[in-house]
């Protein structure tokens, strides 16, 4: 006689249900996947969270030291003559008291600032990448290029389209028109600023009343502009030209970091300051004549 046959839920054991609900409650949630914003957008909101916590590091820093700037203005100009030049300086800086070095400083003081830390640091890279575009050459090497090996030489030699003269004329010419244009730009953003600090809001407006310039642009860009645009791309030169380029192609590999380049841009920086000066002292005698002469 052949065996009962069962079906499977009948030999199941009975389902408990406080017991599965009790699994349930117990079991891991995976938390749903939050949205992801796009890398494009994600490093401008970066860029700009930096640009303006710098911008305002920058403001803050360059009114406290009014009173140095104010003194090293003064003795960049025909105001200071012979003996004790710093003395001098700092009789003309607080000749008006101990807050005249800061009653100089106007909103166009405050908006240059923010500009020139914010987002100047940029502008020499926008220019580099569209020039080397337009032009079909390398840009400058940034960042992280900085701390790899430099290349080696067979790498550093040119490809015969690199040794044609007009790939050489292109290169050369981007090379010289990047600086030019960022330090051209900053002082355009900045130049006015730095006159009204150096003569005070009530002597710079009338000596703009004495100029009687029609020309808006000449009005933007303010009286002793190619003495300042030289030394910001004097400056420009140190700082994005020539620190990246010797510090790739020369520092030891060993000891790159981001400390050593810190250090080692700061002392070409000290480097390029010593022939902007030059510029800076005759943009000084340049604004004492305008004062005198107009």
């Amino acid at each position: 006689m052949p065996a009962p046959s069962h079906s499977i839920t009948e030999n199941a054991p009975p389902c408990n249900d406080d017991a599965s609900n009790e699994l349930e409650a117990t079991s891991p949630m995976i938390p749903p996947t939050p949205p992801s914003m796009p890398p494009e957008l994600e490093e401008s909101i970066l860029v700009a969270y930096r640009s303006v916590g710098i911008g305002t590091f920058g403001v803050v820093m360059r009114f406290i030291g009014m009173p140095l700037e104010k003194i090293a203005l003064f003795m960049n100009s025909s105001q200071v003559t012979g003996a004790n030049p710093i003395r001098q300086s700092v009789k003309l800086t607080f000749a008006g008291g101990a807050m005249a070095p800061y009653r100089v400083v106007g909103p166009a003081s405050l908006v240059a600032w923010f500009m020139q830390y914010s987002v100047m640091g940029l502008a020499f890279q926008f220019f580099d990448h569209a020039l080397s575009k337009a032009l079909g050459v390398k840009p400058v090497w940034y960042g992280e290029e900085l701390m790899l090996p430099p290349p080696s030489k067979e790498e550093q030699t040119p490809s015969p389209s690199q040794s044609d003269p007009a790939f050489r004329a292109k290169s050369t010419l981007k090379t010289i028109l990047a600086p030019v244009l960022a330090g051209s730009l900053e002082s355009t953003v900045a130049n006015r600023a730095e006159v009204q600090r150096y003569f005070g809001p009530a002597k710079f407006a009338s000596i703009e009343t004495k100029l009687a310039w029609s020309s808006p642009l000449s009005r933007l860009c303010a009286p002793a502009f190619l003495s300042n645009a030289m030394r910001n791309v004097i400056m420009c030169n140190t700082s994005f030209i020539i620190t990246p380029i010797t510090y790739k192609l020369y520092y030891p590999q060993e000891k790159k970091s981001k400390s050593s380049l810190f250090w080692y841009g700061m002392g070409m920086n000290f480097a390029g300051n010593a022939v902007a000066i030059t510029q800076q002292a005759l943009w000084g005698r340049a604004l004492d004549y305008c004062a005198e002469n107009g």
